[in-house]
């Protein structure tokens, strides 16, 4: 029988090939996107590679989006097993220059958007004492980086949530928790982070200027050359992803790649996947 996995954000890169490598590994997926003109991608795959997948509109940014999709879900299914919350945007901007309006929106899209998929799902995953949600973090959620504070800011919120959530949910209703953490990823986020960044076509020219060239420079070379394997594409990490999701006992944390390990290694070093730390939460504080 089929496991049912809900995934968000998949009308391209990640989302996207996360969804046909899921449906081509005994996988019902729903795939979920906030805009359904842009399912056109993923409708070619679904034909070409005759995949189980069905399409959903769902908008992580609206809590009725999520509940209708999900109930839609249960509708035609009567489970779900796996919840990946992928949607997310990237953004780079110094806290001086960002705006109310995009400070709420880095925030809502990253981070509550999360919270809302896990909250429309949990009560289903607990009544059928099994499930398993998987949270795309980012490299940027364990380190802080030059002009991504926000962006970083909200990545450690999914950290602390899932953190928590592991800490009580996994052991009294079997259902885990799971925060994949890529490095940088070859995909429209890349490209749609610098867009969002710019100011009528433009970086913001002030004193960050100097600082943000060399940052951006550096981007640009390690993209180019890819250098020490920064950037992996979509399917890689989507790989990493299933392998999760197929394990009995999957980690409470995991990065995609060696480069997103070493670069990370000074704050995961003592639990690298993060179960010591849930199972002694569990018995210190329960």
């Amino acid at each position: 029988m089929k496991k049912i996995a809900v995934i968000t954000g998949t009308s391209t890169g990640l989302g996207l090939e996360a969804s046909v490598l899921f449906a081509k590994n005994n996988f019902k997926v729903y795939a979920t996107m906030r805009n359904l003109e842009k399912s056109q991608a993923l409708k070619q795959r679904i034909e070409d590679e005759n995949l189980d997948i069905d399409i959903l509109q769902l908008d992580v940014t609206s809590t009725l989006s999520v509940n209708s999709a999900i109930e839609e879900v249960i509708k035609r299914s009567g489970k779900i097993d796996l919840l990946i919350n992928n949607a997310g945007a990237g953004f780079a901007k110094t806290t001086e220059q960002i705006t109310e309006d995009e400070m709420e929106w880095i925030t809502d899209l990253n981070y509550y958007g999360v919270v809302r998929g896990t909250k429309a799902v949990l009560p289903i995953m607990r009544k059928q004492n099994s499930g398993h949600i998987i949270n795309i973090s980012s490299v940027g959620g364990l380190v802080g980086q030059p002009f991504n504070e926000l962006y970083c800011a909200a990545k450690f919120a999914v950290e602390g949530y899932t953190e928590s959530l592991a800490s009580y949910v996994t052991k009294a209703f079997n259902i885990n928790f799971t925060i994949v953490e890529p490095g940088g990823i070859s995909s429209e986020f890349m490209k749609s982070a610098v867009a969002k960044t710019m100011i009528d076509g433009k970086m913001p020219l002030d004193e960050y200027t100097p600082i943000f060239d060399s940052y951006v420079a550096g981007a640009r070379e390690r993209a180019s050359n890819n250098v020490k394997d920064v950037y992996q594409t979509p399917e890689q990490v989507a790989e990493v992803i299933l392998n999760v999701a197929q394990q009995d006992h999957p980690p409470v944390r995991i990065r995609t790649s060696k480069w997103a390990e070493d670069f990370c290694i000074l704050k995961t070093q003592a639990d690298p996947d993060g179960t010591i730390l849930r199972d002694r939460i569990n018995e210190d504080l329960l």
